[in-house]
């Protein structure tokens, strides 16, 4: 029985804010914490750029999640995919939360961090695909890139939620209670999260588009390569700006904050508010790609944010909260032009049974050179240079990267999904 949109977006945006939730769940706690539990033999920066590698391997997992995931999303449908990598995220955080750290354990404890980390960037490659595809092929043509943006929320939902446990447990807690066993229990809830998540997700249906549409001979990978080898290029490029402005905006601002002196529950409060902010606006840009298209809004976010990244860290080294709050929530206000339109935009590159595989790889090898890389990077040009300028300059490149790249698309907007995957049959030999 087919499902009604609505549910299906409250599915999809409930599933992916839990499995967002488990990824930065992990990223705050890198720069807060895991320097001190899992590298304390290191000077703090070069813990936090430990740690932050450590990070960094969740993001080496996620194309080859992408792959795996996409192969069979294409061939076995979007939902039941959607189910294992929300089963797979909830369990790998769980056990984080349980892990001896280097005093008990040694070296070995980073080993293990790292990972359940894999297994973490394993599950998300698998999750975004599905679950913006799912939405997509549900929704109609006319609102797609409302209906769709209602996952990509799940980001800054995930993002808030994790930020939200953190600050309210370092606000409650000692340093020394935080370090001690505070840390774990944000890890230990989302247990109790992915059995919520799961009973939601085993109650939808799957895509119509994919249901009607013929399966491939062959695996969807060589189709995507064969037929969309640049749609794949323009998603990489389009994703570069908009993933790097978000982890400095959202991740490394904390370790950045935390270098010039500032509480860390100044900065955790600042990313709350702005979070909420970013999470309800997304789906304001999608409908606005809508009405004017995926590219104008897509470029006008890239140009914002590489613009304003040059005022983002005056604003935060001035220390005061107000002051903060807005370098963060105008940030994420640019990301969200480019990451609102985003998963319609994706979804209508490519054909019906290689587009799970198409979405899947342009999306996550961009987030290797892109998100995985941009707390390490930023971190490295700080201990470098000892100045923010360099780190503006580095985000400002990829903001003309990924200008080049969406003014070399093609619109999207009201293309028909389901004719999509016929024009894709219909171009093979």
């Amino acid at each position: 029985m087919a499902t009604s949109i609505k549910k299906i977006v409250a599915a999809s945006l409930i599933g992916t804010t839990i499995e967002w939730y488990d990824f930065f769940l992990y990223g705050s706690a890198a720069a807060l914490v895991f320097n001190k539990l899992f590298f304390p033999e290191s000077d703090p920066l070069t813990g936090t750029l430990l740690a932050f590698l450590t990070y960094a391997v969740g993001f080496v997992a996620r194309p080859l999640g992408g792959l795996v995931f996409g192969h069979f999303g294409d061939r076995v449908g979007r939902k039941a995919l959607l189910v294992v990598s929300l089963l797979m995220m909830g369990v790998a955080t769980f056990l984080i939360g349980c892990l001896p750290t280097y005093e008990t354990l040694g070296p070995a404890a980073a080993l293990l961090l790292t990972a359940l980390r894999l297994v973490q960037g394993f599950a998300l490659g698998g999750e975004w695909g599905g679950a913006v595809l799912i939405v997509s092929e549900h929704g109609d043509t006319a609102r797609r890139g409302f209906w769709a943006s209602w996952p990509q929320a799940g980001a800054p939902g995930g993002n808030l939620l994790a930020t939200g446990v953190l600050a309210v447990l370092a606000g409650l807690q000692s340093e020394e209670a935080f370090l001690s066993w505070g840390w774990r229990v944000p890890f230990l809830l989302s247990g109790v999260l992915v059995l919520v998540g799961l009973w939601i997700r085993l109650s939808i249906s799957e895509s119509p588009v994919f249901q009607q549409s013929a399966p491939e001979e062959r695996a969807p990978i060589v189709g995507v390569l064969r037929h969309h080898s640049k749609d794949v290029l323009v998603a990489i490029g389009a994703r570069l700006a908009e993933n790097i402005s978000f982890y400095l905006l959202t991740v490394f601002v904390i370790t950045y904050a935390k270098q010039n002196g500032i509480a860390n529950s100044t900065v955790l409060n600042a990313v709350l508010v702005s979070s909420a902010i970013h999470f309800v606006t997304i789906p304001m840009w999608g409908a606005l790609s809508d009405r004017f298209g995926r590219r104008p809004i897509y470029l006008a976010g890239a140009a914002g944010i590489g613009v304003w990244i040059f005022a983002f860290f005056p604003l935060v080294d001035t220390g005061n909260f107000l002051a903060i709050t807005l370098a963060v929530t105008v940030g994420l206000l640019f990301h969200g032009m480019m990451y609102g339109p985003q998963a319609a935009f994706f979804a209508e590159l490519f054909g019906t049974r290689t587009r799970y595989t198409g979405v899947s790889i342009g999306a996550q090898l961009s987030a290797i050179v892109a998100g995985a890389l941009a707390p390490i990077i930023a971190v490295a040009l700080l201990q470098q240079y000892g100045s923010s300028v360099p780190i503006s300059i580095y985000l400002g490149l990829a903001a003309v990267l990924t200008l080049t790249a969406v003014y070399a698309a093609r619109e999207t907007r009201g293309r028909d999904l389901a004719a999509a995957s016929i024009r894709s049959r219909q171009a093979s030999p």
